[in-house]
């Protein structure tokens, strides 16, 4: 889930694949301030909406060039005038003030980012935790209250308020689908705050019906009051608040976490040939594998209550990384780029396979992975995986090795998904098949794993003799002297003779 420079929730992309502009119904934070008997202020934890204020290029009509902001982006609010953004990742801090509110708002949002620890850092979730100060000379109660939209397709949305292990949450789910179809998922928010109220439905109306009655609802003395429907609907939106009491100049915090779990994997960006017009292969389901994180959570509660239950080391193991990050000597403008570019291990690019297996696109389209496979001479640049999370750069050794290694040591460089397709026929490419080599090296030197080095030793050696065999016909190294001579397809997508830097 992005988090905007003003506040908002962007680009929800927890399907398994990228999901550009997508801000999921009208999901956002909200704050009110009461005291005496009076409801002093209400308004959107968000900044002044960032332009284009005419309306989206390439929305779907009436969210479209010319319609002005989407409803969805809460602009119809009050909101706070001033926000500071301050970016250091894997954090982030976030100021709210305004003349007219009793109070400054911080959100301080993460994900889990644990050097060594993938487990922890594989976490589906989003963490939030928003501070109150009471600027107002009298004590201040303050409702603090996530809204999330259920995204399942219309007329299948269920939402349903529990309490677990004294952690509040709604989980949003749906009835149209079975276990193993890639659609099959669900949702939940959460908090372990002690006073709380919620609604599990904002109001079914027509037109502007559901955002008017929730504003109404939420602007009113006091907590929510639920509303609830015995049928699955469509776009429903689910509210949870938390309640305290701040006394003059104190200050107190919420937490929250936004937590998903979407276990079944496709391949939606090169489908096995078939007949089938909305997955692309011939069988009525798709062929699925499973993320690694629904084998470690049964869904999105049990991420939910984990989040919050282990909270303090979870921010505290984050935090000692982005310390010891941002303390280095090194020039700012290259920490920043660093902290930016350690991110991409986090988004869409990046997927994990059910026994944690690491496997990664060269990039991402809007709404699709961008050049499949773990392209071995793309990811051969990419060197902060190999030292945050050593074990998971291994194993992308270990799948090439195992699926993308010919007979005769010739390596295809683009792994095929699901695992044991036909591998692809493309010629091998100089840079990546050494590259594999290389980056085998360096991956014992850092871990001191012989026993892993010793697995694939085979494979290596069939890797490096491939330049003088005689089935390799690109003729890299007829004479096994050590320079390739012959037809070198490389990471430039071209063509190179004769010997070479590279």
């Amino acid at each position: 889930i992005g988090l905007a420079g003003n506040g908002r929730l962007i680009d929800w992309e927890i399907f398994n694949r990228p999901n550009k502009g997508n801000v999921n119904g009208f999901s956002h934070f909200a704050i009110k301030a009461e005291s005496e008997g009076k409801v002093l202020d209400a308004r959107v934890i968000n900044g002044d909406l960032e332009p284009p204020y005419t309306g989206e290029f390439g929305g779907e009509h009436f969210n479209s060039f010319g319609f002005g902001p989407p409803r969805a982006t809460m602009a119809g609010a009050p909101h706070f005038d001033e926000v500071e953004f301050k970016g250091e990742y894997p954090l982030a801090s976030l100021k709210f003030m305004d003349h007219k509110f009793p109070g400054e708002v911080t959100i301080t949002a993460f994900n889990p980012f644990i050097p060594l620890n993938d487990k922890d850092s594989s976490i589906p979730g989003a963490f939030f935790e928003i501070e109150v100060e009471n600027t107002a000379e009298v004590a201040i109660d303050y409702t603090l209250c996530l809204s999330v939209n259920n995204p399942h397709p219309n007329g299948t949305n269920i939402n349903t308020y529990c309490k677990q292990v004294n952690i509040h949450q709604i989980k949003f789910t749906s009835n149209k689908f079975s276990e193993d179809e890639p659609e099959f998922g669900d949702i939940t928010i959460a908090t372990d705050a002690d006073s709380v109220s919620y609604q599990e439905y904002w109001y079914r109306g027509t037109w502007f019906d559901n955002l008017g009655i929730f504003w109404r609802d939420f602007t009113s003395l006091g907590q929510l009051k639920n509303r609830t429907y015995c049928d699955p609907g469509s776009a429903d939106m689910g509210s949870l608040a938390a309640h305290i009491q701040v006394s003059p100049g104190d200050k107190k915090s919420i937490r929250f976490v936004i937590t998903w779990n979407f276990p079944n994997c496709y391949n939606y960006w090169n489908p096995e040939e078939c007949e089938c017009s909305k997955y692309g292969c011939g069988d009525e389901k798709p062929k699925t594998w499973r993320n690694y994180y629904a084998t470690v959570f049964r869904d999105s509660a049990d991420s939910a209550i984990y989040s919050l239950t282990n909270w303090n080391r979870l921010y505290k193991d984050t935090l000692l990384f982005k310390n010891a990050l941002f303390a280095s000597t090194l020039p700012k403008v290259a920490l920043e780029a660093i902290s930016a570019n350690i991110s991409i291990l986090k988004t869409s690019t990046c997927l994990r396979m059910e026994d944690g297996s690491f496997y990664g696109f060269e990039g991402c389209h809007c709404d699709s992975g961008c050049c499949e496979g773990s392209c071995t001479h793309v990811w051969n640049y990419a060197y902060a995986l190999p030292f945050l999370f050593p074990k998971l750069e291994r194993s992308m050794r270990d799948l090439d090795f195992i699926y993308n290694q010919r007979e005769d040591g010739g390596m295809a460089f683009r792994l095929q998904l699901p695992l044991g397709r036909e591998r692809s026929e493309f010629r091998p490419c100089a840079d990546g098949q050494f590259g594999g080599v290389i980056k085998a090296y360096r991956d014992w030197k850092i871990s001191g794993n012989t026993h892993w080095l010793k697995s694939n030793w085979g494979a290596i050696k069939k890797s490096i003799e491939f330049a003088w065999a005689d089935t390799n016909q690109d003729r890299w190294d007829p004479e096994k002297s050590g320079v390739l001579t012959g037809r070198q397809h490389h990471t430039l997508d071209m063509e190179l003779f004769g010997p070479n830097s590279w």
